[in-house]
């Protein structure tokens, strides 16, 4: 496993303080559940072309590079990462979810386990959705994980959690912030 990447998850846990609300809302059964919410002033057609382009914003890679990021925004399709050679490995791929469902404009739906969580027996479903507010677009980002691990995944969730906070919160720095919600 790439050592940049355990730590930079790590750390994002630790560092990451966003403007979006969050909480696990469950930590228990070899499972947990990751929510988070904030309005950004984009309009939803610029939010979901944000969305469907995570090599413009996603932070954790194998590559150490979101440029070799793809996403096939269809039912099937593959959010996946292009791995060229380096000193470690010769080059390849890796498959980060699979795309399950699509509304554009108003969900994306994705199964997989991210991170260092794909070499367990774990799957994760990752569920964004736009909605109007007042103050813009609602984006909701959930994560739930669960299954077999050799670890205990309840304690990971608060880890896994803030990663998911800074992925959220570089989609919405790339939408420009968002909106003060005092």
């Amino acid at each position: 496993m790439n050592r940049f990447y355990v730590a930079a998850l790590v750390a994002a846990a630790l560092l990451y303080a966003g403007p979006a609300a969050a909480e696990i809302i469950e930590s228990e059964h070899g499972g947990f559940a990751s929510s988070h919410s904030v309005i950004v002033a984009a309009d939803r057609s610029a939010v979901w072309e944000e969305l469907v382009h995570p090599e413009q914003w996603w932070s954790h890679t194998w590559s150490n590079d979101s440029a070799n990021l793809h996403l096939e925004s269809r039912a099937g399709g593959c959010f996946c990462e292009s791995l060229p050679a380096n000193g470690d490995w010769a080059a390849g791929s890796v498959e980060h979810m699979r795309v399950v469902m699509v509304m554009p404009g108003t969900m994306l739906r994705m199964s997989g386990s991210l991170g260092p969580l794909q070499s367990e027996g774990l799957v994760g479903t990752l569920t964004v959705t736009l909605s109007e507010d007042d103050g813009g677009i609602r984006i909701t980002w959930d994560y739930i994980a669960g299954g077999q691990a050799r670890f205990p995944v309840a304690q990971f969730g608060p880890v896994v959690d803030g990663v998911q906070a800074e992925f959220l919160g570089d989609l919405v720095n790339r939408l420009g912030g968002a909106v003060d919600q005092s």
